[in-house]
């Protein structure tokens, strides 16, 4: 491999409060209002997740920001990819963005991801309980590629060939994403660039959008929710035939459904086929239960050795030589309510960061 892989962590903004989450939630609500009443569902689940070196920071201020991008640095990674909302002119939770871009001391390099689901009750980008609803018009596309245009003219924003690389999350929910594509591809050389690098998150429903569908690559997003083993739940089944479970009137409790084994998922992606013009993805940890309590999404038993095996086995077999860049991404940096974060927490300290860097060094 001739080139350093650019490992690439998603960075959420919402570690400060807003109008819209006073509204919604109460006053001063910030990522931290859920993390912080997160319980476990059983001995040995790890809730809360309780962030160790950097605090329950707020981002904006700048102290938090550069805190995170020289952990970030120190540890090999490259950049960070920043979630960016906007409702048709509305933005939400830019103001950690907008306050770096001012700020020359906030040289860490970065990217933008449109997150562009629907805000909603239950935190699932659903078309119920819509606390703010997404709407496209060819209109709107063209009013908001010009106002991505001064993030791509930072000499921060990360490029690739000179194309400024942006990324939407949920592609499939656009009625012509070609003609969009279209607008903004024309916008952007109009602006002085010869085009833009545009990618998507791969997903269930986004299988089939590179060449033709307009899109220059996909990465692969972790945890794919499609590609899991069993549940810890019919793991327990199988330990306690059906016959003992009745005669002892025993019931496997089922809250372990929705809870699949960490290891068991990682040899699950370390067998899977990589994909052409889709840049790889891992996911350290995943537990969305400070979120939500219905429908959540859990993997088990993560440790940072077992993170360093899938992360190892990325690097080692990765075709990079068939992409244009050496991206590999990781989600999540701080997705906290998530349980999902390379920021150091109570339990782990650095050592997801540690065996990242070593990795990839």
């Amino acid at each position: 491999m001739s080139k350093e892989i650019k490992a690439i962590a998603i960075h959420l903004p919402q570690f400060h409060p807003i109008k819209e989450n006073n509204e919604w939630w109460g006053n001063g609500f910030t990522e931290w209002t859920n993390v912080s009443k997160a319980k476990p569902f059983f001995d040995g689940h790890y809730q809360p997740h309780l962030p160790a070196d950097l605090g329950f920071y707020d981002l904006r201020l700048e102290e938090a920001r550069i805190a995170q991008e020289n952990l970030a640095r120190a540890n090999g990674i490259f950049g960070f990819c920043y979630y960016h909302y906007w409702f048709n002119g509305k933005r939400i939770l830019e103001t950690p963005l907008e306050r770096k871009l001012k700020n020359v001391k906030e040289d860490f390099p970065f990217m933008l991801c449109w997150a562009n689901e629907n805000w909603t009750r239950v935190w699932d980008g659903g078309e119920k309980n819509i606390l703010l609803e997404q709407k496209y018009s060819h209109e709107d596309d063209l009013l908001h590629i010009r106002e991505l245009i001064k993030y791509f003219k930072d000499d921060r924003y990360i490029k690739s060939n000179g194309k400024p690389v942006f990324i939407i999350y949920r592609p499939n929910l656009f009625p012509d994403i070609k003609k969009t594509i279209a607008i903004w591809r024309e916008e952007v050389k109009a602006a002085g660039f010869s085009d833009i690098y545009l990618g998507y998150a791969l997903g269930e429903k986004n299988q089939s959008l590179l060449g033709e569908g307009g899109f220059d690559f996909s990465y692969d997003f972790q945890p794919n929710f499609s590609n899991r083993p069993s549940s810890i739940k019919n793991n327990l089944f199988k330990r306690y035939t059906t016959a003992l479970l009745r005669k002892f009137k025993w019931t496997i409790d089922n809250r372990y459904e929705l809870f699949y084994d960490y290891e068991q998922f990682v040899d699950l992606q370390i067998n899977t086929e990589f994909k052409s013009k889709v840049y790889p993805g891992i996911t350290p940890m995943w537990d969305n239960t400070a979120r939500r309590k219905k429908n959540y999404f859990a993997l088990h038993n993560s440790t940072p050795q077992k993170y360093a095996k899938w992360l190892k086995h990325i690097v080692l077999n990765y075709p990079w030589q068939k992409m244009p860049e050496n991206y590999l991404f990781i989600n999540a940096w701080n997705e906290w309510a998530e349980g999902n974060h390379l920021e150091p927490c109570q339990k782990w300290g650095k050592q997801y960061l540690e065996e990242t860097y070593k990795a990839l060094k």
